[in-house]
């Protein structure tokens, strides 16, 4: 059975100034978890210091019985970890790159290192272009060859940072359906901006901002506590104004050109408005508002 991964009041405040994170304690189980929240939220920050690239100023992380701050060595061993930004060396091949990564990782045993190359080949659909050299990847290639070297080892605990921007729609989904078998026996965070990758593959969610958890549980759980709250309306684009200054407008959409704007509201704000299920949307937007409001 997988451990959970506890973090406990993590801090982190750069030089110049920016405090990244301020307190942040969740607890995430096995599965997929998605960390939601824009850019600058602090989502990279965390990751980084989960997987042991930088210290927190105060604050605790444990996997299991492993004191992740303190027993570094340890984490490695069971960590597999996709960053926001992940180079390639152009003019060499997947089944070379990753046989390096795979001696990094410590498996120097020839056969044994062998056969887990083939392995995580396989599982990301990269065998039959093995030998190409990854200059001549497409980015969804590229982001399976980089799951392929995290899957190195068979780590018990995945960390994935904004894994599918810039992906087209079929790579995306390629992506999302690898990710989703990966997480059903090891703890897998994905780290995103994109609403949809959350809602698409996560059990347990969390939406962080300006380096704050603003809400943990169960993505379901926050869309029904909207339910009957959600309005929607199209307006003339030079009224939005007005009606941001009058209601709690959480989101707004261009629709075949026309504004559409989702509005919170207990009941409907005027006859024109229609009520809307909810969604991972409008739970972020509304969420992403009231911090807002929080911090001013």
């Amino acid at each position: 059975m997988t451990a959970d991964l506890v973090v406990d009041g993590v801090t982190k405040t750069y030089p110049n100034g920016v405090q990244a994170l301020r307190g942040v304690s969740l607890r995430i189980p096995a599965g997929m978890f998605g960390l939601l929240g824009p850019n600058g939220a602090g989502k990279s920050t965390l990751m980084r210091t989960i997987a042991t690239l930088q210290e927190p100023d105060s604050g605790s992380i444990a996997f299991g019985t492993i004191d992740v701050l303190r027993q570094k060595d340890a984490v490695r061993r069971t960590l597999g970890y996709l960053p926001q930004e992940f180079g390639v060396y152009p003019r060499v091949s997947a089944l070379e790159l990753l046989d390096h990564f795979a001696v990094l990782k410590g498996l120097v045993a020839r056969r044994a290192r062998a056969e887990m190359v083939e392995s995580v080949l396989r599982r990301t659909n990269l065998w039959d272009v093995r030998q190409r050299r990854l200059g001549t990847f497409s980015g969804g290639m590229k982001q399976r060859f980089g799951i392929a070297q995290a899957l190195l080892g068979s780590p018990r605990l995945m960390i994935v940072d904004e894994p599918t921007a810039g992906l087209d729609p079929a790579e995306r989904l390629r992506f999302h359906n690898m990710l989703s078998e990966i997480g059903e026996n090891v703890v897998v965070i994905l780290s995103t901006h994109i609403v949809e990758d959350v809602s698409d593959l996560c059990s347990r969610m969390a939406i962080i901002a300006s380096g704050r958890v603003l809400l943990s549980g169960d993505p379901q759980s926050a869309i029904d506590a909207l339910r009957g709250r959600i309005w929607k309306k199209i307006v003339p684009r030079d009224q939005l104004g007005a009606y941001e200054r009058d209601l709690e407008v959480i989101s707004t959409h261009l629709v075949a050109g026309r504004t559409a704007i989702h509005v919170m509201a207990p009941q409907r704000p005027d006859p024109a408005f229609e009520e809307v299920p909810a969604d991972l949307e409008d739970v972020y937007f509304s969420i992403l508002r009231s911090g807002d409001r929080q911090a001013a």
